[in-house]
């Protein structure tokens, strides 16, 4: 029975028809060459973002640690929150800004960068006054958005917040605001160090990148792949046209807009992993080697969500007009400590279109051989459960059931869940 797993691997059969799941920057479907054959393809990224915006029962919204992902968290949730405390916006931005330059830091190349960025948009903005005659409204905190995408759990946004609003009480002149920010990060040092560990879920799942020595970089404790069509790529141009009606009501026509557009359909294998110890430090702030001594309650909630949003969520462009709704077909879930392996090779032959009547069937039964030629060579050392239409159809699993009994499992070997 393995107890403690290092890493959970999750394995998704989903079919899709009739769709257009992920576009790439001309508007066709995304594609991937695997193992001589042009495979449609779904980014890792396209996949999380579904799984971390879901609104549903299993929705990571709803365990209350979410984070933040944006530019503007300085712009649009902190200043103004100090700003109806009344201090002025001149000297909130002064905070601020400070509290940027040392929680953020910033590279010398970065620094030239921004300010040859602002120097040309102060450029911009006189050459547009001079042109309309009278200066265009400005945005105070303007100055507050950062030059790149920042995840910030809720934590730290209030902790950042409230040291703000202790340096403005105390501060009597910009001046005085920005010498009492330098004091302050020294005098708090040891709140600041915890803000390393990549807080609020979102971060804690997928990770954090900023060029930061304080709000450091955070691990992704969850690695997502690419998914792939386990055949090669079907695809049909779509031709549609809108229709004005009152063009057509006044005896023309009534085409408004032709275009085409790409659908496609298949079934897609997918693959994620969960690094159990380093999920429980992002979650729980401790170290990693510490993940067994720590309160894993959280985790083990995580862990059962994420298992059912990655079956039932779906990604998809062209909701309106295709419905691509789907839920996997088959659902495997490993526990193990030894490195993960991805069983994306049992396709590296595609399935043969020619299978058309039971193209599951077959990706089952490449998926069973190819698992037990695996367990032949290496040893099985993993504990497997599975969730499927056909049950365990071959695969060498330990147990078969439904979704819900095979992600409480999941959660079970972390504290949670049942068993």
């Amino acid at each position: 029975m393995t107890t403690e797993p290092r890493f959970l691997q999750i394995h998704t059969l989903t079919p899709y028809a009739g769709a257009l799941l992920n576009r790439d920057d001309v508007g066709l479907a995304k594609r991937l060459p695997f193992g001589g054959a042009e495979r449609i393809r779904v980014s890792s990224q396209c996949l999380k973002r579904h799984w971390r915006n879901a609104v549903d029962e299993w929705s990571m919204k709803g365990l209350e640690c979410n984070a933040v992902r944006s530019r503007e968290i300085f712009t649009r949730m902190i200043a103004p929150e100090l700003a109806r405390d009344g201090f002025p916006p001149a000297r909130i931005v002064t905070v601020l800004e400070a509290l940027q330059a040392l929680l953020l830091g910033k590279s010398a190349k970065a620094e030239k960068a921004e300010k040859a960025d602002k120097a040309d948009k102060a450029k911009k903005d006189k050459d547009k006054e001079k042109a309309e005659g009278e200066a265009p409204a400005k945005d105070p905190y303007a100055s507050l958005k950062t030059d790149q995408v920042i995840v910030l759990g809720h934590p730290e946004i209030t902790f950042i917040t409230t040291a703000a609003r202790e340096l403005l009480r105390e501060a009597t002149s910009d001046k005085d605001a920005a010498k009492g920010v330098e004091a302050y990060i020294k005098a708090n040092k040891g709140n600041l160090e915890a803000m390393k560990r990549a807080a609020g879920l979102d971060a804690a799942l997928f990770g954090r990148m900023v060029t930061s020595d304080i709000l450091a970089r955070g691990d992704a404790a969850v690695h997502v792949a690419h998914a792939f069509t386990v055949h090669a790529g079907e695809r049909e141009p779509d031709y549609f046209t809108a229709v004005d009606d009152l063009i057509q009501a006044a005896g023309e026509l009534g085409s408004g807009h032709i275009n085409q557009s790409e659908l496609t359909s298949g079934l897609f294998y997918g693959y994620a992993v969960v690094d159990v110890p380093l999920l429980v430090s992002n979650l729980e702030g401790c170290k990693r080697e510490a993940w067994r001594s720590a309160d894993r309650t959280l985790t083990a909630k995580v862990i059962e969500h994420l298992i059912h949003l990655i079956a039932t969520v779906s990604p998809g462009a062209k909701l309106g007009s295709t419905a691509p709704y789907a839920y996997a077909e088959l659902v495997l879930v490993e526990a193990g400590t030894r490195q993960p392996r991805s069983l994306a090779n049992a396709f590296l032959k595609p399935v043969p279109l020619s299978e058309r009547g039971d193209l599951r069937g077959a990706a089952v039964g490449a998926l069973a051989e190819h698992l037990a030629r695996f367990d032949a060579m290496y040893g099985k050392r993993e504990e497997r459960r599975i969730a499927a239409l056909d049950g365990a159809a071959g695969i060498p699993v330990d147990a078969a059931g439904d979704l819900d009994t095979v992600a409480a499992w999941a959660a079970g070997l972390l504290g949670g869940g049942q068993p």
